[in-house]
């Protein structure tokens, strides 16, 4: 019963995390990182309740209506694609991973891989995050090879690191359709996590093309073993303790930078006079304060579109969704994907837009 009225107050705490500010009070945010462990929890203490005829399973019930919908921001059970006569333009989100510019699973064609599943995208936009280039390098002129093979004849990069004043790292966006202004948002950080935004005309139209990389958790080679080998026998006491201590200073340190990086984002947000299409990896969960903030006037491509579990870090953890394409209400989503093959540690994901309602 006990273990019943502890998984029910977390539940609480996880949902009320998307509304509280880490800068203002840390700890809930670790609550909604948790929020689909939490709520599967419930569901099993709820089965449990039914089977023995417990009165106890009222409570369980209640948390569990309430949980529902931000449980609809992992999952989704319906898909009825729109039908449209219009022209579709179709956006894609994708975290190259530097186009596996150190060849980190040690194979030489996944760069081709990766340009290859581009191709077949064929996106209108296509926004990058953990975008490498090289004015040196041929076989790594990334900005040449993504305008050659996908026919964008306009891009805007941005970056946040430069060696030799030929390789760059930074952020993307390619479009098919002109650029006619574009900006960035510098945040406070050593790291290369930056938001840069495109006006691109499209039907005549403008639209501002918002592309995020928050902060990361930056987890350090020690802490990824430790989460690998965390139920290994091979750690002791002190190990366990020393290393935990460390996963969750670099947590909090990371949602304290994406409140921060979050909210210059909506302040930009609130002078855009156009209608707005926001992609980016967020590194946080649908949960978050973070997710929360950014989708507060905006729609969610995945919720209106998508189709099963939402999860779009291929990496061993987290495994959820966190890379998204929220857009304005006055566009209308008709479809969303999810590549089923990726080579970095994300999935790109695609939304279509038609140009009903496009003028406001």
């Amino acid at each position: 019963m006990w273990l019943n009225y502890f998984i029910i107050l977390s539940l609480l705490v996880s949902i009320a995390a998307k509304y509280i500010s880490p800068i203002l009070f840390w700890l809930p945010a670790f609550f909604g990182l948790a929020f689909p462990f939490l709520f599967l929890l419930n569901l099993v203490l709820i089965i449990y309740w039914f089977v023995q005829f417990k009165p106890a399973i009222i409570f369980g019930l209640i948390v569990f209506a309430l949980s529902l919908p931000t449980a609809y921001r992992y999952v989704q059970f319906s898909f009825s694609p729109t039908k449209s006569q219009n022209k579709v333009l179709k956006v894609t989100s994708y975290n190259s991973m530097l186009f596996d510019l150190y060849n980190w699973n040690k194979n030489q064609e996944n760069r081709s891989k990766i340009l290859v599943g581009l191709t077949e995208i064929n996106p209108d936009i296509l926004c990058i995050q953990e975008f490498y280039t090289s004015e040196e390098k041929d076989d790594f002129n990334n900005i040449d090879t993504v305008k050659q093979i996908l026919k964008t004849a306009y891009y805007h990069s941005e970056y946040t690191t430069t060696m030799r004043k030929f390789d760059h790292w930074g952020i993307a966006t390619f479009s098919k359709y002109p650029i006619v202004n574009q900006g960035k948002i510098i945040f406070n950080t050593t790291s290369n996590n930056i938001c840069i935004y495109s006006d691109i005309v499209v039907n005549k139209d403008t639209i501002r093309v918002y592309n995020v990389h928050l902060q990361s958790v930056s987890f350090s080679r020690r802490d990824n073993k430790f989460l690998e080998d965390v139920i290994s026998e091979k750690k002791d006491a002190e190990d366990e303790m020393e290393n935990s201590k460390s996963i969750l200073r670099r947590l909090k340190r990371a949602f304290l930078k994406r409140t921060k990086q979050v909210e210059m984002i909506v302040l930009h947000m609130k002078t855009c006079r156009y209608k707005i299409i926001m992609c980016g990896d967020f590194n946080e969960t649908a949960a978050s304060y973070s997710y929360q903030k950014l989708s507060r006037n905006l729609q969610d491509a995945y919720i209106e579109r998508g189709l099963g579990f939402g999860r779009t870090y291929a990496g061993k953890w987290p495994k959820f969704r966190i890379d998204y394409i929220l857009h304005d209400k006055f566009l209308h989503c008709s479809d969303y994907k999810r590549s089923e093959e990726t080579y970095t540690d994300h999935y790109p994901i695609t939304a279509y837009f038609d140009n009903i309602n496009w003028t406001k």
